[in-house]
């Protein structure tokens, strides 16, 4: 498999000759960027001749990719959840690939104004859209109760009552408005935390997916997506935890018009790991809408 390389419209891309690979694009072929990010995907795609419409709703990447103006590339601001609506008033009805790489971006995580990470003190945010209820708000108005399920469904927390429970107290005292707070909070009421693993990174994941509804957008995109694919129309899926994956699989395998075309997640290799850490989770799935059968990656 011969990698691509990235385009200079932005920064290298995960699994970037699988993505390519799974999409097949060539001149003439539309697709759509749910998730526009940092548009290294899309550069690779419109480097093959196609024409991409990008969705995103984070205010700076839709900044980034204006910016860039490259021939071929559409940028479309809002959720990837209401792709149907916002290709129907570009005038756009049906496209040749879908392709999403959920969560946070690189670019989202290196923001310090984010408040996406808890190895920077920044304000504690973690809104994609930049609009809406904070993480703030979140463990600060929250009852104790709903805190703990947060953090137990989106987070696999085994430890989430104890967390919700350390985070009441400490807000009781002084309200919690910074991401080093909160992960101090979480850190003092871990049990038995010495090394290793940050016990806070389960707990700001869990925030942030139910600040952006990740997981509900997942499935409006994913059933938006089997919506617009023509015959023969590819959607190629990046997940980077089991919550996504299952999502992806179980749509995948239950869809009555697209045939899977991964038997398993394609994972980055070991050279692709090594040198860029966030690969390491990273799952893709593809699928192809029955018409024309196409050979299993």
């Amino acid at each position: 498999m011969t990698d691509p390389t990235p385009s200079p419209l932005t920064h290298r891309p995960v699994l970037a000759a699988e993505v390519i690979e799974a999409l097949a694009p060539a001149p003439g072929k539309v697709f759509i960027d749910g998730t526009l990010g940092g548009a290294g995907h899309t550069g690779l795609l419109l480097d093959a001749g196609a024409t991409v419409y990008g969705i995103d709703q984070d205010p700076y990447a839709l900044e980034r990719a204006r910016a860039a103006a490259r021939p071929g590339l559409t940028v479309l601001e809002g959720n990837y959840r209401d792709m149907r609506a916002l290709l129907a008033a570009a005038g756009v009805s049906a496209v040749d690939g879908v392709l999403l790489d959920i969560g946070v971006s690189s670019f989202q995580l290196d923001d310090t104004r984010r408040g996406f990470s808890y190895h920077t003190d920044a304000p504690l945010d973690m809104r994609m859209s930049q609009s809406g209820e904070s993480a703030a708000d979140v463990v600060n108005t929250y009852p104790e109760e709903e805190i703990a399920a947060i953090i137990y469904e989106y987070g696999e927390e085994r430890h989430s009552r104890r967390i919700a429970r350390g985070i009441v107290y400490a807000r009781e005292r002084t309200p919690i408005e910074t991401t080093v707070q909160l992960a101090d909070i979480i850190k003092r009421s871990y049990p038995g935390f010495s090394k290793g693993i940050h016990p806070a990174r389960r707990s700001f994941q869990a925030l942030r997916i139910h600040v952006n509804d990740e997981l509900g957008a997942l499935r409006d995109g994913l059933a938006g997506a089997e919506a617009l694919l023509g015959p023969a129309g590819r959607l190629a899926v990046i997940s980077f935890h089991s919550l996504e994956d299952r999502i992806v699989k179980r749509f995948m395998q239950g869809s009555e018009i697209l045939s899977p075309l991964t038997k398993r997640p394609v994972v980055a290799t070991e050279a692709e790991q090594a040198e860029n850490p966030r690969a390491r989770s990273a799952k893709l799935r593809a699928a192809e809408r029955r018409g024309l059968a196409g050979a299993a990656l």
